[in-house]
C-alpha cells in the first residue's frame, strides 16, 4: 500500500515524558492533523509492532548493525549482540519477521510487489536516493517516514535480541 503526506509530521510536539512509539487514537488534539495516515496504520499488519512498548537501548541495537550481515544464499540477516557478558548471534530470517509482526501467513498476504509499484511508492514517500540501487537509504527518506523505518527496525531488533 502506497499513500501520500497531506501535512508535515514536524508541527507536532510531544511530551518528552511520553513513551508511546505510536498513538492511534486522532481524538488526541496533537494527533488530529495525522487522521488520515493513523486510519491507514490502523489497516497495516505491522500495527502490533508499532503499537507494543518496549524498552530500546541504543547499544545492543548500534552492536546489531555493526556486526550485520546479509547472506544472499539463505536470505537470512545474521549478527552477534552481546548480552549480561556473553556473545549472542541473532539471526533473522523471513518467518521470524513473519511470526514477530503477527503477519499472516495465507495467499493473500504478499511478500513481493512489482519493481514500478515499489518505485512509485518510494517517490511518493519523497525518496530521494537512487531507485535502481539494490539497498534503500534511510537518510533519503522524508522526516515522516525515516521516524517509521525507525519503529519498525526497533521493534524487529527488541523482541529479537529478547528470545
Amino acid at each position: 500500500m502506497c499513500f501520500y503526506w497531506i501535512f508535515q509530521a514536524s508541527i507536532v510536539q510531544f511530551d518528552p515524558l511520553h513513551n508511546i512509539c505510536c498513538v492511534y487514537n486522532e481524538k488526541v488534539p496533537k494527533m488530529a492533523v495525522f487522521k488520515e495516515i493513523l486510519e491507514f496504520m490502523k489497516r497495516l499488519t505491522i500495527q502490533k509492532a508499532l503499537t507494543n512498548q518496549h524498552s530500546v537501548f541504543k547499544s545492543p541495537i548500534e552492536r546489531f548493525w555493526k556486526n550485520a550481515k546479509y547472506d544472499e544464499e539463505t536470505k537470512v540477516i545474521t549478527s552477534i549482540v552481546s548480552l549480561n557478558g556473553e556473545d549472542k548471534a541473532i539471526v533473522i530470517t523471513e518467518q521470524l519477521v513473519r511470526e514477530v509482526l503477527d503477519f499472516p501467513d495465507d495467499e493473500n498476504s504478499p511478500t513481493k510487489f512489482p519493481e514500478r509499484m515499489v518505485k512509485g511508492c518510494m517517490l511518493r514517500m519523497g525518496y530521494n536516493g537512487p531507485l535502481n540501487s539494490a539497498n534503500y537509504l534511510k537518510s533519503c527518506f522524508s522526516k515522516p517516514y525515516k521516524f517509521f523505518i525507525q519503529l519498525f527496525t526497533l521493534s524487529v531488533i527488541e523482541r529479537v535480541v529478547m528470545m
